[in-house]
């Protein structure tokens, strides 16, 4: 007699494999829900606490963890055989299980006592055991792989490789429920844990990294690393960062807006009545290094839309949704990866150095705006001051923008001086840099960058201000006659 075990949280498609498995001669262990769903399918199964001759205490949360469940699943019948015959523990060639779902309900309002209840035992126990004995039997913790439980049953059983295949699953699942459970209960403290613990699933191989001698992948269900495109060639490994970039800026925007970047910088970003005028206005700001660029907008892209940015070179273009007529239009440029723009997701940024990584959580900054200077900004230069802010903060340091309300109108990016950013951003101006506003991604150590904006026509500056020469460069601000305000807070970006 061949055994199996089935034991799932997700029922999906668990009684026609159980089927199949009756079918190709197996006898199936089971209990719970499980065998709820069983029962209900006219399947034949013997339940746990019949098999082990021990009943189900502790409201279930005892059932699996006995011998004659662990032996079957760990004996080597070479090794072990005549203690398992003494025993009368049955080999188990098939386990099928999936876990208690700790992950979902985390993300659901319960308090911790009820929140426990979904922190699995047996199951771990179970898929763990048999992924160390995968050498005899074959392990499944993904509905997605029924199938191929399907064809093996059919088929005289699993293959070592494919058995080894699904033992590596095992471990990557356990690996990251623990991980899950552990990240949680450090959360509740609100601080970092000191064994900081990470998994991402849906692995995928890159063509290359960020350059061709380079090996890459990309891991994740959410967000952007989730997103596959609706049409074009894969996402590579700079794609996906210039993605994350132009998403992360376009969310500062409730108006219709556009965001272009180009190697993590924003090289273009305006505002419009509509999505279609608010992109062409960004791709003046710099249209040299809007060639081969990722486009972002946050409305949706029409035929109009999609005809104008098809006259062009665009790696990417990124929205909430595309007309019909766009996805027509689009397939004229069949490599432009045409991306749907993903839900917001909270994490921590994670980034790897030698031997280790960074951690960095971001709450929502509380920015205290603060005129300093003699002259009282206007209200059209608050709120080209607030538009400027939102592009500094996503720009690499030393970040130096010139904007009106509506539009950038020059950016300096990358500088190891802050002096050299302001000059290079008047320098790639190709409107009138005369009545923009500034904005500095951290505070002025001298007067001289607002000497620079100012003798470009630059009538207001916006940074955070804490330097120990404040006073000088206020004293600055208003022998320039500039209307000056300081925020409080930060915003370096390496």
């Amino acid at each position: 007699m061949k055994w199996a075990l089935l034991s799932v949280w997700d029922k999906t498609g668990i009684a026609d494999l159980a089927q199949t498995l009756v079918e190709n001669g197996y006898r199936i262990i089971s209990s719970g829900g499980t065998g709820k769903t069983l029962k209900e399918a006219g399947i034949d199964f013997v339940e746990v606490s019949e098999y082990t001759g021990s009943p189900e205490i502790m409201d279930g949360r005892v059932k699996t963890l006995h011998p004659r469940i662990h032996g079957g699943l760990l004996g080597r019948p070479e090794i072990d055989g005549a203690v398992m015959k003494d025993l009368s523990i049955n080999p188990i060639e098939i386990v099928v299980v999936n876990l208690y779902p700790f992950e979902q309900m985390a993300g659901e309002d319960l308090d911790l006592d009820r929140l426990i209840e979904f922190i699995d035992i047996g199951g771990p126990a179970m898929i763990r055991a048999s992924a160390k004995n995968f050498k005899y039997v074959a392990v499944v913790v993904d509905p997605a792989d029924y199938p191929k439980v399907a064809e093996a049953a059919a088929h005289g059983g699993f293959t070592y490789e494919q058995r080894l295949a699904l033992a590596r699953k095992v471990f990557a699942r356990t690996a990251a429920y623990d991980a899950a459970i552990a990240n949680y209960l450090y959360s509740l403290e609100g601080e970092f844990p000191e064994t900081y613990s990470f998994q991402f699933r849906n692995g995928r191989s890159l063509r290359y990294g960020e350059n061709p001698h380079q090996r890459a992948a990309v891991y994740g269900e959410t967000g952007i690393a989730g997103q596959v495109p609706l049409q074009g060639k894969e996402m590579s490994y700079n794609n996906y960062l210039d993605v994350d970039a132009a998403v992360s800026l376009l969310r500062e925007f409730e108006e219709p807006a556009s965001v272009i970047v180009k190697h993590n910088n924003p090289c273009g970003v305006a505002l419009g009545e509509d999505v279609l005028e608010a992109y062409i206005a960004a791709r003046e700001v710099d249209p040299v290094s809007a060639y081969g660029s990722i486009v972002a907008v946050n409305r949706e892209v029409d035929a109009a839309f999609a005809g104008e940015i098809c006259g062009t070179f665009v790696e990417v273009i990124v929205a909430p949704s595309f007309s019909p007529d766009a996805i027509e239009t689009m397939r004229s440029k069949p490599n432009m990866r045409v991306l749907v723009l993903p839900e917001r997701t909270e994490a921590d940024e994670v980034r790897s150095i030698d031997g280790g990584v960074l951690v960095q959580r971001t709450p929502v900054p509380e920015e205290d705006w603060q005129v300093v200077s003699e002259r009282e900004p206007t209200e059209e230069e608050v709120r080209a001051m607030r538009f400027a802010m939102k592009v500094c903060k996503h720009t690499k340091s030393n970040a130096i923008i010139y904007a009106t309300g509506r539009a950038v109108v020059g950016i300096g990016a990358g500088q190891m001086n802050r002096v050299d950013s302001a000059r290079i951003a008047v320098e790639k101006a190709r409107s009138p840099v005369t009545g923009t506003v500034v904005a500095s991604d951290a505070f002025l150590p001298f007067p001289d960058t607002m000497e620079v904006a100012a003798a470009a026509g630059a009538t207001a500056l916006v940074q955070p201000g804490g330097s120990i020469r404040d006073a000088e460069v206020i004293e600055a601000a208003n022998r320039l006659n500039i209307a000056m305000v300081f925020t409080g807070v930060r915003y370096f970006r390496h």
